[in-house]
């Protein structure tokens, strides 16, 4: 049997050796944080919808188990005011051309666009909920639609240029869309409808953690 030396008792030169190795060797470097839904980080989900909002089907793109976050609230309102704005000069270029060009065909072609745009209208508070993202170890995994269902994950250390765009009616009611950008254009993925500081939060957030991933820390 081998005797294990008593606290305080003699130091033999196997355990001089052992602990000299444990204190050169060097700590491993930590990679950043990944935003959480508490904390600091909860501005991710601040003025978002509760959950994201699954198909009926049975055949459904699965959510899996991690920390799934959404669009801000104020995106349907983005989008429904948008919708209105185009529909409204539809409506008034049909008026125009079949009024004063003596033409009423131009109402086929006008009434198809119109029905698109109220049908886009009608399933926008829907369709908003099924935009998600989750933030993994090594990816970010982003899913939308319902009856064209999307789920693409963006492996970090591939993102190449984070970028946040805003028109005048996103700023109006504070929201922006991310785009990432990778060398495959199939795996590149735009979020939009996100709040101001949720975008730049996660620009920061997956710079970071993409710098890490490439220079190998």
């Amino acid at each position: 049997m081998t005797s294990t030396p008593e606290p305080g008792g003699p130091t033999t030169p196997a355990d001089t050796t052992r602990r000299t190795d444990q204190a050169a060797a060097p700590a491993a470097p930590a990679a950043p944080a990944m935003p959480t839904a508490s904390g600091p980080d909860a501005v991710l989900d601040r003025a978002t919808f509760d959950r994201v909002l699954e198909p009926r089907s049975e055949n459904r793109l699965p959510l899996g188990d991690g920390t799934w976050h959404q669009l801000a609230r104020a995106y349907v309102w983005v989008r429904l005011i948008s919708l209105a704005a185009m529909l409204i000069v539809v409506l008034v270029a049909a008026t125009l051309v079949a009024t004063f060009g003596d033409t009423a065909w131009i109402w086929i072609p006008g009434g198809l666009v119109a029905f698109v745009l109220a049908w886009a209208a009608a399933i926008t508070p829907r369709q908003a909920r099924s935009f998600g993202y989750q933030l993994r170890r090594d990816d970010l995994v982003f899913r939308r639609g319902i009856l064209w269902q999307r789920m693409v994950a963006v492996p970090y250390g591939r993102m190449q240029l984070v970028d946040i765009t805003h028109g005048p009616l996103d700023r109006a009611f504070g929201i922006a869309q991310l785009k990432l950008v990778t060398a495959a254009a199939s795996t590149g993925v735009a979020i939009p409808g996100l709040t101001q500081d949720a975008a730049e939060r996660l620009r920061d957030t997956l710079i970071d953690v993409a710098e890490t991933r490439r220079t190998g820390l």
